[in-house]
């Protein structure tokens, strides 16, 4: 195999070095996680436990596909290993590879990624019931683990990654455990950080000086004395890391060699405070102050949900499911009308969808558009985007403040602009016009009781389908008006700046509320039939 020579930072280093049985790696976004801690980890097993099983956990199959598994293979090609020739992916090796056999062969290898010397790796999604029942592992890699649902690892998977040790009693790595992750930012995310407190730091201590030690006495002329020693520190080292709990945290900052310090900038410019702080830098997150959506709950109204039908028929086709579309979603009806609502401004338009599913107001997906990119824009991304729709319908909630305006479209009101933009995508629009906003005090009051439950829809929100209205509910405040709680405003028209990106303001929260009081007091049946007041077809 050709020789090439590899860049690792300091943070990689001693991982490699400590190569503890438990390790959490907690890090910044582009610290190198899959190229100097993952990648190196897993080789080591496949090589050290060969004809081993090790499982590879993601929160769900779509997250694997586009976020683990093109990041992993890259790093296996850049270390000179090869698909289709070193490994296998999703099917089982042809004979004529000439692998071995794993200790304990899978009756179906299309969730399994396999191995010249028979180690194989399950790709274990939470999201798809069953892939790590029934399975007997050596080692388990959970990546991004601050979407993982603990419960499932610990209740469904954990318990695999144990018992049966084969032939690798030996192995100070046998059962051991990679967990990686940014900082979370929610305190169900957060579940892998109690891990600090397990690190014995004075063990990891010792293992690095152990580490020192045997390099410094290899580089000694070699005579029974320094072999005997030699060996001694081995054992005492493969000891020490059978038991090692290794715990780190570490900002962006510390691959800035490679990152360079524009990136860490742009990072800090794009990307709103908290999530600067917690993906790049790397900090814990204080408690977060009540806002105007105080009952938002990670729990009770964020969810994911993935087609891992449309995902699995791929067959591990990697820019394939990089392509993303309304097929590569679980949650939306492709038969029914997909109910909209839009804010209008200047510098940045929303447009906030959802659709009806028994007494739930699921929010399925948002868009925005920035600056020279306006309405007309925004509504092919919305085409675009479910063009593999099937009914091509939508029922349009407006308020007042999309008609007689047009600072964001040329000589027509926003109402008119959008229908006819929809009408050029070959999309059938009914318009529902809900007259005046209504004020933000009853707003207010109206959404805390849906998301606690008590009254109207229960708003569920796809968490990954609105990356940026997620954060910008989370951070809307409130003031107290002459009406009681209104949402405060008062940062909208402000220039945007670094920390203060328009997407992460209030505009795209506005959209949320009008979908919110159309689809509950103004029913997609009644809408689709015209009655009501004013209520038309576009």
């Amino acid at each position: 195999m050709e020789k090439r020579k590899v860049y690792y930072n300091n943070p990689q280093l001693e991982f490699q070095q400590a190569q503890a049985h438990t390790s959490v790696i907690v890090g910044g976004r582009r610290l190198g996680k899959t190229h100097g801690f993952a990648s190196p980890w897993t080789l080591r097993n496949v090589q050290q436990m060969p004809r081993s099983s090790g499982g590879v956990v993601g929160a769900a199959f779509q997250r694997i596909l586009t976020q683990t598994l093109p990041g992993t293979l890259q790093a296996l090609e850049d270390m000179g290993y090869r698909r289709d020739l070193h490994y296998y992916v999703g099917h089982r090796p042809p004979k004529s590879a000439g692998f071995a056999k794993p200790v304990r062969e899978p009756a179906r290898y299309d969730h399994v990624i396999s191995w010249y010397n028979g180690s194989i790796w399950y790709l274990i999604s939470q999201d798809i019931p069953g892939t790590s029942n029934s399975l007997t592992l050596q080692y388990l890699l959970v990546d991004e683990a601050k979407f993982v649902d603990f419960d499932k690892l610990k209740d469904e998977t954990f318990p695999a990654n144990g018992g049966f040790k084969g032939p690798w009693a030996g192995c100070p790595w046998l059962n051991s455990m990679l967990i990686m992750s940014d900082m979370p930012a929610t305190k169900k995310g957060s579940w892998f950080l109690k891990y600090r407190e397990e690190m014995d730091k004075e063990l990891i201590a010792a293992i690095l000086q152990l580490v020192q030690d045997i390099y410094d006495l290899k580089q000694k002329p070699q005579n029974t004395y320094t072999k005997k020693l030699l060996y001694q520190k081995r054992l005492l080292l493969a000891q020490f890391r059978s038991v090692a709990v290794y715990y780190r945290e570490w900002s962006s900052i510390e691959n800035v060699e490679l990152l360079g310090k524009k990136y860490i900038a742009q990072m800090k410019r794009d990307l709103p405070p908290l999530v600067f702080q917690t993906s790049i830098m790397c900090i814990r997150p204080g408690k977060l102050k009540d806002g105007f959506y105080p009952a938002l709950s990670d729990k009770y109204h964020l969810y994911t949900a993935y087609n891992n039908s449309y995902l699995q028929n791929l067959d591990y086709d990697l820019k394939k499911a990089a392509e993303q579309d309304c097929r590569q979603d679980g949650d939306v009806d492709l038969d029914k009308p997909i109910s909209i609502a839009f804010d209008y401004n200047a510098n940045i338009n929303w447009l906030v969808a959802g659709q009806k599913d028994g007494m739930k107001m699921k929010v399925l997906k948002s868009f925005y558009v920035k600056y020279e990119r306006k309405l007309r824009e925004l509504v092919d991304d919305f085409c675009n985007y479910y063009r593999f729709h099937h009914s091509r319908e939508v029922v349009y909630y407006f308020d007042n403040t999309a008609l007689g305006s047009n600072y964001a479209v040329s000589d027509e009101d926003f109402a008119s602009v959008i229908c006819s933009q929809f009408e050029k995508n070959g999309w059938n629009v009914t318009r529902v016009h809900i007259g005046n906003p209504l004020k933000h005090h009853e707003k207010y009051l109206m959404i805390d009781q849906a998301l606690k439950g008590q009254k109207y829809l229960f708003v569920q929100i796809n968490e990954q389908n609105n990356e940026a209205l997620v954060p910008a509910m989370r951070q809307t405040g409130v003031k107290v008006g002459a009406y009681g709680f209104q949402k405060d405003k008062s940062g909208e028209k402000l220039a945007e700046t670094e920390e203060d990106r328009l997407e992460y303001r209030t505009d795209g929260t506005d959209a949320f509320d009008t979908l919110f009081v159309g689809m509950n007091f103004y029913s997609y049946e009644t809408a689709a039939r015209g009655v009501g007041m004013g209520v038309m077809r576009g």
